[in-house]
């Protein structure tokens, strides 16, 4: 399968000129679906990025389209096919749990279109949608570094898969860009679904972090991490958000959040399809792609001095134009830092 960098560029450039407009003349009609993965369409991470890309564009474009919420793991696969069944196309599964049910249900129905985000499924008609998340764990890990007064930073992720082990080791990568002497402590929750919806757990991991003297914590775990960020909240210290913006959650506590712009691409899934340019194939999102960002708002401005936003905005063109890299762990195989 094809990896192709340029139409993730044309994809990221497209979104930011369009989400504002109305149906254009000469689109193909489409029956846009989505199959969300378990932890609901409001779990304030990738399924909500999801819920809020196709909202996006069914406004904008006038059209309808099919949603599934999934609870249980049976369901994955017979929603899938239903979908198809009905001529529902495209049709874009959020997460990588997702991705085995989409093999067997895009081979079924090589004449629809699906995506599918955070997993490569190798099929000629299937858009496979992945992020170079070590680019924003990178930033925000330098910005965690120059925040802490202690020296020591956290992070908390949720089940033990090889995306969220990326994460780890890009925040590790620039936590030690901003302070070579700094220590980063890590926990994941879990190793099966579960870990991305246990807020309790996510708490509990984050306290005994600071008990061993973490100031900044930076949680890569859906629904969990919303535990993560109301102990930092309750211990005075600084947490950090993941997928998109959640400094609004705890104004003040929340330093950051590194945005994954899922919504951007499920937007762009549709879009494509409608104007007839959709391709199949590996599509990379980061910084470069304005894929991946951190976030600065009202709510955490006063945490980020003129300084840190300088530099933060250095890196960031930095890792777009080549000149610093950020070594990706699945691909490595460890952690250089």
């Amino acid at each position: 399968m094809t990896i192709r960098p340029a139409l993730a560029v044309a994809a990221a450039l497209a979104l930011a000129s369009v989400l504002p407009a109305t149906a254009a003349s000469g689109q193909t009609p489409i029956q846009p679906a989505v199959l969300y993965d378990i932890g609901g369409k409001f779990d304030k991470s990738r399924n909500e990025a999801v819920a809020s890309g196709i909202a996006q564009f069914a406004r904008a474009n006038g059209v309808e389209f099919r949603e599934f919420e999934v609870t249980t793991e049976t369901q994955r696969e017979q929603a899938l096919r239903n979908m198809a069944r009905r001529g529902d196309d495209p049709i874009l599964a959020a997460g990588p749990a997702n991705a085995p049910a989409l093999q067997r249900v895009a081979a079924e129905f090589p004449g629809t279109r699906f995506a599918i985000i955070d997993a490569v499924v190798n099929l000629p008609n299937v858009q496979s949608i992945v992020f170079r998340d070590e680019e924003g764990a990178f930033i925000v890990g330098v910005l965690a570094a120059l925040s802490s007064r202690t020296g020591k930073v956290g992070f908390v992720g949720g089940m033990e898969v090889p995306r969220v082990r990326r994460t780890a080791c890009g925040f590790v990568q620039g936590v030690k860009y901003g302070n070579a002497n700094a220590t980063v402590l890590q926990n994941m929750t879990g190793t099966t679904p579960a870990a991305w919806t246990d807020p309790i757990k996510g708490a509990e991991l984050a306290k005994a972090q600071f008990d061993r003297g973490v100031d900044v914590v930076f949680h890569a775990a859906a629904g969990t991490g919303l535990g993560v960020l109301q102990a930092a909240a309750d211990a005075g210290r600084l947490g950090i958000g993941h997928e998109f913006n959640q400094n609004g959650l705890h104004p003040g506590s929340i330093l950051t959040s590194m945005i994954r712009r899922v919504d951007l691409a499920t937007f762009n899934v549709f879009k494509t399809a409608a104007d007839g340019t959709w391709q199949p194939g590996i599509l990379s999102l980061g910084i470069k792609e304005r894929g991946i960002d951190w976030a600065l708002d009202e709510n955490n401005a006063g945490l980020v001095p003129e300084a840190s936003r300088n530099l933060m905005n250095q890196i960031k063109t930095g890792i777009s134009n080549g000149n610093i890299k950020v070594a990706d762990y699945t691909k490595a195989g460890k952690c250089p830092a």
